[in-house]
């Protein structure tokens, strides 16, 4: 099974609320010498969108990095290639979610006049995609920009790729379902 069967089978479980067991301190014990994650996710910093719940995974098995509209600046990008490059996850996956609060600001327009509008800027690009009368359209643009953008702008993403050692895709999240779909 390849790491994205491995999301999706653990997802199925979660929407069926027949999640593996796990023993926690035996988990927290094993990965004490060091951590082996198989994929790094990028995902909104919303509580409600957990990748470990969603996915029915254990402690080591995934590197998150969160922020508010699973968008990336430098610092999450520094984190994205540490999870891709030090740890060797050889997948990464841009988790959107319905209802994303931060893309149902950028399309009204909000400007909150702090550091939420760097956020909300981050966005716009696909807001001139899609536009922005359908949000659920524009959070699936948004993973897809987020895509583009890790892999146009860091060098060891797209050497990784080329080299066949890394897979990029696009995931959404519904809160309806608690069902996570490929976006494509």
């Amino acid at each position: 099974m390849n790491e994205i069967e491995t999301l999706l089978e653990g997802n199925k479980r979660f929407v069926e609320n027949k999640l593996k067991p796990k023993d926690l301190q035996a988990m927290r014990k094993a990965t004490m010498a060091g951590q082996k994650p198989f994929v790094t996710i990028v995902s909104c910093s919303d509580s409600r969108v957990v990748p470990e719940y969603i996915f029915d995974a254990g402690i080591g098995e995934l590197f998150v990095v969160r922020l508010a509209g699973n968008i990336v600046d430098s610092c999450a990008m520094g984190s994205v290639e540490y999870g891709i490059e030090h740890l060797h996850t050889p997948l990464l996956v841009v988790l959107g979610h319905e209802k994303c609060g931060a893309v149902t600001a950028a399309c009204q327009l909000v400007q909150a006049k702090n550091n939420i509008d760097f956020v909300l800027e981050k966005i716009k690009p696909a807001i001139g995609r899609v536009g922005r009368d359908n949000v659920e359209n524009t959070i699936d643009e948004n993973v897809k920009c987020t895509l583009d953008y890790i892999a146009s702008t860091s060098k060891e993403v797209k050497h990784l790729m080329d080299h066949g050692k890394l897979k990029i895709v696009g995931m959404k999240y519904s809160f309806t379902t608690g069902k996570v779909e490929l976006i494509e």
